[in-house]
């Protein structure tokens, strides 16, 4: 309220002011004819000027905005899958029935283009996973999970996701496995139910990761080449893959 008070109060202030001015040119040049010609002349470039601010100014730093909106977001996504994702990605693929069919989908290297990135999200999509939560060790993925919980509980916390939905969604999905894990006091001779639910649980939560991958390797390859050559040499999808440039 007091913010539009304020605001009315300089409006009023520089109306006065106009029409003070107006009239002092009058009195000094005695000339009604040429101060009503300039005040309309004036008020005729109004529209334009509103045009050009409202339009086209605030167009260019809405655009300009919205990309540092995308760079910090992009700066949090590449965060979290060196911090967690990767190794998460790593962890969930065990549990995947015929990891070598995603491998050979997502086996990116230096030469991929546009297209074959946005090939890769078509069909991470659409891809069956097939994944069993008795595929793997459950105690191992808890301990990983609860380790890596205060982190992605941190990510939560980062107003430049409010941007990216689907990512905020694959944060979700993780922090519920963690979650179904530490809420079972035990997770030997877990009954078929449970472990069929469970199942679904980190099909979701790989599936977004996965997605999310596919992204964050896109914008690397775009705008960080040099970061992009190292997170292809550390892909979670190539069983030969090595940091060590041979």
């Amino acid at each position: 309220m007091a913010k539009l008070w304020f605001n009315t109060l300089i409006g009023l202030s520089l109306v006065l002011s106009s029409i003070m001015l107006y009239y002092a040119q009058f009195i000094l040049f005695h000339d009604p004819r040429n101060t009503i010609f300039y005040l309309f002349q004036d008020i005729a470039f109004v529209p334009l000027q509103v045009f050009i601010v409202t339009l086209i100014l605030e167009g260019i730093l809405s655009a300009r905005e919205k990309r540092e909106i995308i760079r910090k977001m992009n700066v949090v996504i590449s965060a979290f899958y060196s911090e967690v994702g990767i190794n998460a990605i790593k962890a969930l693929s065990v549990y995947v029935q015929d990891i070598g069919k995603i491998n050979s989908l997502l086996n990116v290297d230096l030469n991929w283009k546009d297209e074959d990135f946005r090939a890769a999200a078509r069909n991470i999509k659409l891809l069956q996973y097939d994944m069993s939560s008795k595929g793997g060790d459950l105690d191992r993925l808890k301990s990983f999970l609860a380790e890596k919980r205060g982190f992605i509980l941190t990510m939560f916390e980062n107003t430049n996701l409010l941007e990216h939905d689907t990512f905020t969604d694959m944060l979700w999905a993780v922090f519920h496995i963690s979650d179904e894990l530490e809420s079972r006091d035990s997770l030997d001779s877990l009954p078929e139910n449970d472990l069929e639910h469970l199942s679904i649980d980190l099909e979701r939560a790989y599936q977004l990761l996965v997605y999310e991958w596919v992204y964050y390797m896109h914008y690397l390859k775009k705008e960080y080449p040099y970061l992009f050559s190292l997170a292809v040499r550390k892909s979670p999808f190539n069983e030969n893959s090595s940091v060590i440039i041979s």
